[in-house]
């Protein structure tokens, strides 16, 4: 709560006019306590996760020939009533267990020192929070991802996840209760280094789940804006780690692609350098052990091989049987 009961308060306090955002906050904020001001969080993560799938949602059901090219794994159709289940199950855990989560992780907020005082924070500095926030989570997850594709963690957790071997935007959360407890300790640990406002907390944590519901989304468009920030993995790269499943050994990382890179789960030394040979093996196989790296590369000599005898194959693991779409 505030220490301060009007406009005239809290400018003699800071010394200065208040900005417009600022005044707002004093309007809104003034007389609710700082508990409730962090219980906001599950509000805007359920708001969000409700709004931003949609448009992928209306795009899935068009069956637009024009969008459709622009879909990773086009053989798979998820209908209506696909999506209004992983809606409801993933509404379900919001409320049992993140609702709970949020409520129960107040005294450790403020503990770590998120404020709601004014002055509000700069774009400049909510940017660099942002920064350090996405590179402490993409760190960390990664290594916690890894453990989840361990048999014990996979049988026992991770595979709820990869029920959606073709992901879509309101999966991006669907998952064990257990293993959103876990993953949802990295999205933690940015704010506990650099502690902000609680308005930079609320962002945050809005930013991650859209980023979640885009790279679930099944859809890669070559207009999106995130194809220009430097390192960023997006849906194609995620959506590769699902169609793998169980077996995946790449594509850990869940927001960029360095760590991938720099400890070589991006790529699987392959039993065979005999592209003719690779062509003639069952694809299952070959997904099995082939790492995102290799396997662009095997698409694109694959493309070359049937092009020279006179056929056509799509560079993409879609072309692939549809049994083999589904995880194991």
């Amino acid at each position: 709560m505030l220490p301060y009961q009007n406009l005239h308060q809290a400018e003699a306090a800071l010394g200065r006019e208040l900005t417009i955002a600022e005044k707002l906050w004093l309007n809104y904020s003034a007389n609710k306590p700082d508990h409730l001001l962090h219980y906001h969080n599950i509000l805007f993560l359920i708001l969000f996760y409700s709004i931003a799938p949609l448009p992928y949602m209306f795009i899935e059901l068009s069956r637009s020939k024009r969008i459709e090219k622009h879909k990773i794994q086009s053989k798979i159709k998820n209908s209506f009533q696909d999506m209004l289940k992983c809606y409801k199950d993933v509404m379900q855990t919001f409320i049992v267990v993140v609702g709970p989560l949020q409520v129960s992780s107040y005294p450790f907020i403020k503990l770590i020192g998120i404020r709601t005082s004014l002055s509000l924070p700069s774009g400049g500095e909510m940017f660099w929070q942002f920064l350090v926030y996405f590179l402490i989570e993409d760190y960390t997850a990664y290594w916690v991802h890894r453990l989840l594709h361990s048999n014990w963690g996979y049988e026992k957790i991770h595979h709820v996840h990869h029920e959606y071997s073709a992901p879509m935007g309101f999966a991006a959360p669907y998952a064990h209760w257990s293993e959103i407890l876990i993953l949802g300790m990295p999205a933690f640990l940015g704010p506990a280094v650099v502690p902000g406002h609680i308005t930079t907390y609320w962002l945050w944590f809005v930013l991650r789940q859209m980023e979640a519901i885009e790279i679930h989304s099944g859809y890669d468009f070559s207009w999106s804006p995130t194809r220009f920030i430097p390192f960023y993995g997006g849906a194609k790269y995620h959506d590769y780690h699902h169609y793998v499943g169980r077996h995946s050994q790449s594509n850990f990382a869940s927001v960029f692609t360095y760590c991938d890179y720099l400890y070589g789960t991006d790529k699987v030394s392959p039993v065979s350098d005999n592209y003719d040979e690779i062509y003639c093996m069952d694809p299952t196989i070959i997904r099995l052990w082939l790492g995102y790296r290799y396997h662009k590369s095997i698409l694109r000599k694959m493309e070359e091989t049937v092009e020279r005898n006179g056929g056509h194959r799509e560079g993409s693991y879609d072309s692939m049987p549809a049994q083999d779409l589904k995880s194991e």
